[in-house]
């Protein structure tokens, strides 16, 4: 998969919307980062990488369709969305399908069954606790209940000084 095109491809999605853009850049990059931390096997690696990218490809279908920019409606909308992009891209069919999934559940932290999954939950919340300011309790409680790999953890607790 060729990440740089599928960036390209996503900012042009999301012309206009710079906020957008940049918070779909430092989702990819802490996904990837931990990731290669985590010594993911290559095709999980990609699979991640992919899906970072497009997690939130679908909010501007969401606002459009329901006036929210709500999860569970970028959930609904945002695999479809990632299917054209994919498939315009040539992308085999079995990391579409893992990426479409990934796309329709970042917003669900029940029955984790990856670790592509696991580190899309850890990298989006590690955006977005900085970009909605999140206090440190919240940030704590998050961790705790949701965060799983040492990598992911250890990026949290540096970045907002936790214990």
């Amino acid at each position: 998969m060729n990440i740089p095109q599928l960036i390209q491809r996503a900012v042009a999605y999301d012309r206009g919307d710079a906020r957008r853009i940049q918070h779909f850049l430092k989702v990819y990059t802490y996904a990837d980062l931990i990731g290669r931390l985590e010594q993911l096997p290559a095709e999980t690696q990609e699979i991640l990488t992919v899906a970072a990218v497009l997690h939130d490809i679908g909010i501007h279908a969401a606002e459009e369709k329901y006036g929210s920019p709500s999860g569970k409606y970028q959930e609904l909308e945002g695999p479809a969305i990632a299917k054209e992009i994919l498939d315009q891209m040539q992308c085999p069919p079995a990391l579409t399908e893992r990426v479409c999934w990934l796309i329709a559940h970042h917003h669900t932290y029940t029955s984790v069954d990856g670790a592509d999954y696991q580190i899309l939950l850890e990298a989006d919340f590690l955006v977005n606790a900085y970009e909605d300011s999140l206090d440190k309790k919240a940030i704590t409680t998050f961790r705790d209940k949701i965060f799983r790999t040492k990598s992911g953890i250890d990026l949290l607790n540096t970045t907002f000084a936790l214990s």
